[in-house]
């Protein structure tokens, strides 16, 4: 039996619940999700169109002859993609959902435009937002605390 998640955009106004019926997910890479997101690859989770309820339908940006991506014009949030046609299946961007790390990537796809350096970052020194005295500190007088 599929769980069913949760998933939106950063301000809230777009919300969805999916069926989901596995952990797979994958990096595309591809130079027109590079630009969407403006990122050097995208997490995405493949799902059935008809598993998607929105609560509040997503804006839709017609990003080329043969794809369109639910996004938020509010906040600028990037949901995913979606054939325009032939296809029973749509994409959502792992980051939207509630709790992504449940999601494990199988697969690259897009190879043609991988950036090699930003694949493999182990080693790399790793720094907590919370022990960024800057960040803390226009948190708290903005908010009176940090955000989850």
């Amino acid at each position: 039996m599929p769980d069913e998640m949760t998933g939106g955009c950063a301000c809230g106004r777009v919300r969805y619940t999916v069926k989901i019926a596995n952990d797979d997910a994958y990096l595309c890479h591809c130079r027109m999700c590079q630009r969407a997101t403006g990122s050097v690859s995208v997490a995405f989770k493949n799902v059935k169109q008809a598993d998607v309820a929105w609560e509040h339908q997503p804006d839709w940006y017609d990003s080329s002859p043969i794809g369109k991506r639910p996004y938020c014009r509010e906040c600028g949030t990037s949901l995913g993609y979606q054939y325009k046609e032939g296809s029973e299946n749509m994409d959502l961007t792992v980051a939207s959902f509630d709790d992504p790390s449940r999601f494990r990537p199988r697969h690259h796809f897009g190879a043609e435009s991988i950036q090699r350096p930003w694949l493999n970052t182990d080693g790399l020194p790793e720094y907590k937002s919370s022990d960024y005295d800057v960040l803390v500190n226009k948190w708290i007088e903005a908010t009176g605390m940090m955000p989850e």
